[in-house]
């Protein structure tokens, strides 16, 4: 923890403020990181906060072996400044205690709403069914906005359709009282179709978000939405396959957990550096170039 405390403090330098910008948390494994093939369950598994517009690592902490990530996201935030940040995690941490530590530290919350809470899920998938009827209808009985894209490319042809609500009554009083400042509900429909598929066939998906953010305003919320996924595609993937972090066989005490701390501290200088090159090309650059090895960690 000592050593995340000062990470986060160098990365708070770096970031300013969190004012308005989505900060997006997830948990990943480093999956060779268990003492036996026989206890793969040991591996090491880290939850970071990850800001895309900044393309910085805020903050990591490790999930306890006897725990899970419901319990380390907590910890995490209160380490982190996120005051007027809207923080994003997927259905996991759509927890009660969560919303409320988000709130706490003056942020907005923007959670995935799946099965782990079914009542809430059952509500909000019924609204969902009634936005649509009422747009199909042409109706204005319920106060909400919408947006559609439609985009192609990587073979496929995808629409998100995003409506937004600031009528959460509809979720009665008693839900509503479990939810620390709970004003809007999202709700996103992907349908995509693989140009590489004979039968031209489609898939539709259904996600359902609630939020602390006021108002109805599809657009910011659909940016928001789709910004999560830059944790997977913008940190945990570079880590994968610029840093091979899920061959490291590092397992010892501590030291999968810090040199894990090492490879964001060396994303976050190597993000700084404005050059429009792969990471790949800046870590052999540092390797073969004294000078700007050492331009990136005075940074």
């Amino acid at each position: 923890v000592a050593f995340e405390r000062c990470f986060i403090n160098w990365t708070k330098a770096l970031a300013a403020s969190m004012e308005g910008k989505l900060i997006a948390i997830d948990g990943k494994t480093l999956r060779r990181s268990f003492d036996h093939a026989w206890s793969k369950q040991q591996a090491l598994h880290l939850v970071s906060a990850f800001c895309g517009e900044n393309q910085l690592v805020l903050g990591q902490l490790a999930v306890d072996s006897k725990s899970n990530e419901i319990t380390a996201i907590p910890a995490l935030l209160e380490l982190l400044n996120i005051k007027g940040a809207i923080v994003s995690i997927d259905a996991i941490g759509c927890q009660k205690e969560i919303a409320g530590k988000i709130r706490e530290k003056k942020a907005d919350y923007l959670l995935a709403v799946k099965e782990n809470q079914p009542i809430l899920h059952e509500k909000v998938q019924m609204l969902y069914r009634e936005m649509v009827l009422e747009q199909s209808k042409g109706s204005s009985a319920m106060r909400y906005d919408f947006v559609s894209q439609t985009e192609q490319g990587h073979g496929r042809i995808e629409t998100r359709k995003v409506w937004v609500t600031d009528e959460v009554n509809w979720l009665g009083k008693e839900l509503l009282g479990q939810w620390l400042d709970l004003s809007s509900i999202v709700l996103v429909e992907s349908t995509r179709q693989d140009l590489g598929d004979p039968a031209g066939k489609i898939t539709c998906e259904q996600r359902y978000y609630i939020s602390s953010v006021k108002g109805c305003d599809a657009g910011k919320m659909g940016q928001a939405v789709r910004g999560h996924w830059g944790v997977e595609n913008q940190l945990h993937w570079r880590l994968d396959m610029s840093f091979r972090e899920d061959e490291s066989r590092l397992r010892k005490g501590h030291a999968a957990q810090n040199f894990s701390r090492l490879r964001r501290i060396v994303i976050n200088q190597l993000k700084n550096d404005p050059r429009k090159v792969s990471l790949k090309v800046k870590r052999y650059r540092c390797s073969i170039d004294r000078d700007y090895l050492l331009e990136r960690l005075k940074q």
